[in-house]
Formats: C-alpha cells, structure tokens, sequence
C-alpha cells in the first residue's frame, strides 16, 4: 500500500491578492513572488473565488497548524504582524498553543510540541 502525504491546502477567498499578502507578511516575510507559499514543502495556495463568503461562518471546522522550534520568536513576529489572536498563548500538557485568524475569519495555530 501506497502512503499518501499531504502536499498542499487552497483557500479560497473573495480577496486574494489581500489574504495572500497577509500570509506574506504574517508567516512567510522572506517569500516572494507570486504563487503558492512554500512552507517547507507543504505549500499554501491562495485562490479567488466566487462561491465563498468574505467571512467563514464556519471557522473552527478547520483549523491550519503551523508547528514551531521556537514559540517565542514566531508569536513576536506574529504579533508585530498585528494577527487577531482568538486566545491567549496557552502552555498545554502536550505542549504550547497559540491561535489566531486570518483576515478572511479562518482559524491558524502556532504550535510548539513538547518531547518527551
């Protein structure tokens, strides 16, 4: 049997060339050009399209985890973003959270695990 491994998620909005910048700025600064952003090798494709709302209704269905080496750097770097943190940072038993929602609504997570 073949593993399959994710490669990529598209969101869709109604703002694209907006979203696809905040991305940008928020988790990728040093990307540049256009297209999908290569987060290690699992890229994020932004796409414009009709058939969504401006806002998810739905946000918490699903939720895009960015998991971290260091938590401290990348909240500093989120938050002198200006991202809409939903939660304060909470250190949790398998390690620490912090959660917060793109411009179009949809929810994120920085996560940095702990190891046992």
């Amino acid at each position: 049997m073949t593993t399959i491994k994710p490669g990529s998620i598209l969101i869709g909005t109604q703002q694209p060339d907006e979203l696809r910048e905040w991305y940008r700025q928020a988790l990728a600064p040093d990307h540049e050009g256009d297209g999908a952003i290569d987060f290690g090798g699992f890229l994020l494709v932004i796409d414009g399209r009709d058939d969504v709302d401006a806002k998810n209704s739905e946000p918490g269905r699903t939720i895009l985890n960015f998991h971290v080496d260091d938590f401290d750097a990348v909240e500093a770097q989120l938050r002198s973003a200006g991202v809409n943190w939903l939660f304060p940072v909470a250190d949790r038993e398998a390690g620490r959270f912090g959660t917060f929602a793109d411009p179009d609504g949809n929810y994120l997570q920085i996560i940095q695990l702990k190891h046992s």
